[in-house]
């Protein structure tokens, strides 16, 4: 194929006042960022085609409303950008592998992803700062305690990115002084300019490793959150990994490295003092004296895990100048976002929780490791992980195990391996109406004062909508239990 050659057209010049009437951008999905991206470009006055493999009820009518603006769309279209393209805007679902992209590259047109275009579609006089939050589990947790923190604050600012609000809506509509941008690992491939006031990688474990093809990029990915970052490059201390990415990061001139810990913390750190969240980064005398932050009873739920995220979102809070009282404030205001270690209620003395959204082992042992005796509900699409590192870690709480989904028999071969005497249960049936048979289960192996918790570490999509769908399944099928009380 001819390389499309763009003389007179230089993407780097591109932002949100350019003659945007003189550019063909194909948008590249059809879910909330691509629609977000549509739309803004569309207002540009851009030549804009959508296109989507998918050709589904939600991809329909979205379309409509597109095509009422004048958008071309093309649903159940896999084949390359259309002729004439000059700038190619992908949404996260799309494998930076994709021959679509590696055609685009080839044909000399710019790739961008919805980061890339919300950051050059910033207003230049009133651009709202932007704090990024990434990590393998703990992203949303994170991003909304460090939003509850910056309102407590008093600043106006929004959420947005990865957690399912369109940060490209949220920077063409919305007048704010910051934004907690919540970023997943595929959408930082095609990013080329961004540059936040402060970033935090939480964690790093196995996950998209079907996405990235390999663990290494997958990481490399990851790594990116912290280019050209201007303030402070937050890393987690028990996390090598991340403590390494921030080493190798090309951030701007004075940016800081900020650890958190769940210890006690160094300079330059936050941490826990005596049960008490201290700061030791953002203020003068950091070798003699420490902040306090607040107290783990203020972090909600009271999780070692979450404990670690509220660390994190006060280090980028405490990087964009919040006060401490209003630190802690935020946290004690703070809701927990659905599915994430919430409570459903008790029956029978056992208490029920709902952890849909531990779609990968890291998250679900990270959820194993905060109660004693479980009985862990387990399963769905494993996404090529291998579950023998959490089975050592938890054998030791687990009561009874009971597993579904696709991929139960690589959970039941790593319990088989490293927890024999663990009682375990498979449900075969693979439909969806098969959470109340595993609830059940799951409350004739408990025992009074036990937990039953859901974790499946595998993601929903081979029996449920989404892992919300399956967290509601759950909580329905508990609150159906004798003697349940919520």
């Amino acid at each position: 194929m001819t390389p499309t050659v763009h003389v007179d057209k230089n993407p780097d010049d591109l932002h949100r006042f350019s003659q945007w009437q003189d550019w063909s951008v194909t948008v590249v999905g059809l879910g909330i960022a691509g629609f977000g991206c549509a739309d803004a470009l569309m207002q540009l006055g851009a030549r804009v085609t959508v296109i989507d493999a998918a050709d589904g009820e939600k991809q329909r009518e979205r379309s409509q409303i597109l095509e009422m603006l004048g958008v071309t769309v093309l649903l159940g279209h896999e084949g390359m950008a259309p002729s004439g393209t000059d700038l190619l805007v992908v949404s996260p679902g799309l494998r930076p592998s994709s021959p679509i992209i590696v055609d685009a590259l080839d044909r000399g047109i710019p790739v961008w992803g919805e980061l890339e275009l919300a950051w050059r579609l910033r207003h230049p006089d009133t651009a709202a700062a932007w704090l990024c939050i990434t990590g393998t589990n703990g992203k949303t947790t994170t991003t909304l305690m460090l939003e509850s923190m910056l309102r407590a604050a008093g600043y106006r600012t929004e959420s947005a990115g990865n957690i399912g609000h369109s940060l490209v809506d949220v920077v063409m509509h919305d007048e704010l002084d910051v934004i907690a941008v919540e970023v997943g690992a595929p959408q930082l491939p095609f990013v080329h300019s961004m540059s936040p006031v402060a970033s935090v990688c939480l964690n790093i474990a196995d996950d998209h490793i079907d996405h990235f093809g390999s663990m290494d990029a997958y990481v490399a990915a990851k790594a990116r959150v912290y280019e050209r970052t201007q303030e402070a490059a937050v890393y987690n201390v028990q996390d090598e990994a991340t403590r390494r990415m921030v080493e190798d990061a090309d951030v701007i001139e004075g940016c800081r490295a900020i650890g958190f810990t769940l210890g006690a913390p160094a300079p330059s750190m936050l941490g826990v003092v005596d049960d008490i969240l201290v700061d030791r980064a953002f203020l003068d005398d950091r070798a003699e004296t420490a902040q306090e932050l607040g107290t783990v009873r203020d972090v909600r739920p009271m999780a070692p895990h979450n404990v670690a995220n509220a660390l994190a979102a006060a280090a980028l809070a405490r990087a964009f100048g919040v006060p401490a009282a209003a630190v802690r404030d935020g946290l004690r205001s703070f809701t927990p976002a659905a599915h994430r270690i919430a409570t459903v209620g008790t029956a029978g003395g056992v208490v029920y929780v709902d952890d849909s959204k531990a779609t990968n082992a890291h998250a679900a042992q990270t959820s194993l490791s905060a109660y004693e005796s479980i009985v862990w509900v387990a399963g769905g699409m494993a996404k090529g992980q291998e579950f023998d590192d959490l089975v050592r870690s938890a054998r030791s709480r687990l009561r009874a195990v009971v597993l579904l989904g696709v991929d139960r028999a690589v959970i039941s071969e790593a319990l088989a391996r490293h927890a024999p005497d663990v009682p375990v249960i498979v449900v075969e049936n693979p439909e969806t109406g098969a959470m109340a048979e595993v609830v059940q289960h799951a409350a004739s192996l408990a025992e009074p004062g036990d937990t039953v918790l859901l974790a499946p570490g595998c993601a929903s999509w081979d029996m449920f909508r989404d892992y919300t769908d399956r967290g509601r399944q759950f909580a329905d099928a508990v609150s159906a239990l004798p003697g349940f009380t919520a």
